[in-house]
């Protein structure tokens, strides 16, 4: 070994935190402390489990929920509309057919 090696290991030995292993050995061991006997009149009451307040009632009827959001309806909605403002605008411009929309993209009434 080198005396740089050497240099590196003490210093090393000085500067580092240390791996525990010298201490452990040192120590001896603890015994965790031993139980206490229970009786009757120390032993803790068992509390009652919390419930949730949306449990309570029976199952869902899955017939009788709406299993789609309303934002997916919305936007299968807005998607209906934009086709159909796409293909009143091919209409008009590449074939000269009107539909009977003063403006392009106002909604029919009635």
């Amino acid at each position: 070994m080198s005396i740089i090696h050497a240099f590196l290991r003490w210093a090393l030995g000085l500067l580092a935190p240390g791996t525990g292993r010298r201490r452990a050995a040192s120590c001896p061991a603890v015994s965790p402390p031993a139980p206490r006997p229970r009786t009757t009149a120390t032993a803790p009451q068992r509390l009652l489990a919390q419930r949730s307040p949306y449990g309570l009632h029976g199952p869902l009827d899955g017939g009788a929920t709406v299993m789609v959001r309303p934002y997916v309806v919305e936007s299968e909605r807005e998607q209906a509309w934009q086709s159909r403002r796409r293909l009143a605008l091919v209409l008009a411009a590449d074939f000269g057919i009107d539909l009977d929309e003063h403006v392009i993209g106002a909604k029919a009434v009635a």
